[in-house]
């Protein structure tokens, strides 16, 4: 039990400086400061869903169904983990409009 509340720490912790440093550098190259936190949800969806990209498109309403499915049977510790990302994308989206309001011009 005290192992899985590590790897959930672990997990929480990784997700949230893993999508803060991509956020970072997106915001830094497009100079789109809340691109990644609207594109989080999308990225939620590839990481959690199996259907196929094009079955949305394709079969749509199988493909839907079936991330309804896998969203309403994450469990608390998926959904802590995969919020803990958006925090991340949000703290990247403040940190660069701090910068830019102090002057610092990225690319």
């Amino acid at each position: 039990m005290d192992f899985m509340i590590v790897q959930m720490i672990l997990s929480v912790i990784i997700f949230l400086v893993m999508f803060f440093g991509i956020a970072f550098l997106v915001n830094m190259l497009l100079r789109m400061t809340w691109f990644m936190a609207i594109l989080y949800p999308a990225i939620v969806i590839l990481i959690i869903d199996e259907v196929r990209f094009f079955d949305y498109f394709t079969n749509p309403g199988t493909a839907f169904s079936a991330l309804v499915t896998k969203v309403l049977a994450l469990h608390a510790a998926d959904i802590i983990i995969l919020s803990s990302g958006l925090v991340g994308t949000i703290i990247a989206g403040f940190v660069m409009k701090y910068l830019r309001k102090n002057g610092y011009q990225m690319f």
